[in-house]
């Protein structure tokens, strides 16, 4: 049975925690920054945790892990 390939475009933005779980980058948060609250660009900055187990999943078996 041949390994399975990381898919590319999934690695550059997806990145998997010390326990394991899926991160990814916040939308909305490049530009037409100047209408959005202060609160909600910081929030912007910190990763978002991906949750749905059937989407997890399929990203860990994209990733190889």
């Amino acid at each position: 049975m041949p390994k399975i390939k990381t898919h590319k475009g999934v690695h550059k933005r997806i990145k998997i925690s010390g326990s394991g779980k899926l991160q990814r980058r916040h939308a909305f948060s490049n530009h037409f920054l100047g209408k959005k609250t202060s609160s909600r660009k910081r929030n912007y900055g910190k990763d978002l945790t991906i949750s749905n187990n059937k989407t997890v999943k399929n990203i860990k078996r994209l990733l190889g892990a």
